[in-house]
């Protein structure tokens, strides 16, 4: 039975066990497009999954994949914390985590008040973001209606792409300039939050940051 040990960072509560790989089963509704770029598209409330897949470039996970991450963080809820109540998805960022250290990554979360020009970018493998997104149902879409987005954004054949799945398409950002941009302003909405994708060494080593420029606010550890 796993055991997580929970913390809690703005918002986002996380989970520490160890999590093993999983058989795969078969998910569709899938684009290639921009020079072979992966993008996997929104259905029901599966962002979580599209995210990992996204930020991967490659089909790994699915909803059952992700179900069972749910019942290995909490075996004894007859009500799951970490999914939909429905069973359509809404998975929280223990999962995400969870699923990341079963491909030998690590999620790192990146505290907002440091600026994002002391992101090693070359230390990064990829980006998931939770965002405030408008509710849409089919094509109507609500804006006065918002709630929680994770979202995909990494590095393929020299250009970052915006790999959100409620986009018909990736969506080019640039380089590494237009990535800070990117980054630095979707992190100036309030309630928005960034995972860094890492390999676990990288994460144990903390070269993900550069050390030299300061955080606005918080001490100089983390």
């Amino acid at each position: 039975m796993l055991a997580p040990i929970h913390s809690c960072l703005l918002g986002f509560q996380f989970a520490t066990f160890k999590v093993d790989f999983f058989p795969l089963p078969v998910l569709i509704n899938v684009t290639m497009s921009e020079g072979e770029v992966f993008h996997e598209k929104q259905r029901l409330e599966l962002c979580a999954i599209h995210a990992l897949n996204n930020v991967l470039q490659e089909r790994v996970f699915t909803k059952e994949t992700a179900d069972d991450i749910c019942k290995r963080l909490a075996p004894q809820c007859v009500v799951n914390p970490h999914r939909s109540v429905l069973g359509t998805g809404n998975y929280d960022v223990n999962v995400i985590m969870a699923a990341l250290q079963s491909r030998d990554l690590a999620a790192v979360w990146w505290d907002k008040r440091r600026p994002v020009q002391s992101l090693c970018i070359s230390r990064v493998q990829g980006f998931i973001l939770n965002v405030p997104s408008c509710v849409s149902f089919g094509i109507l879409s609500l804006p006065l209606l918002r709630r929680r987005h994770w979202l995909a954004v990494r590095q393929v054949n020299g250009h970052y792409y915006n790999l959100d799945s409620k986009l018909k398409s990736p969506a080019c950002i640039g380089g590494e300039a237009e990535l800070r941009t990117f980054l630095s302003e979707q992190l100036s909405q309030d309630v928005a939050e960034m995972l860094l994708v890492v390999q676990r060494e990288v994460e144990e080593d903390g070269s993900w940051l550069n050390p030299d420029i300061p955080c606005n606010g918080a001490k100089s550890s983390v």
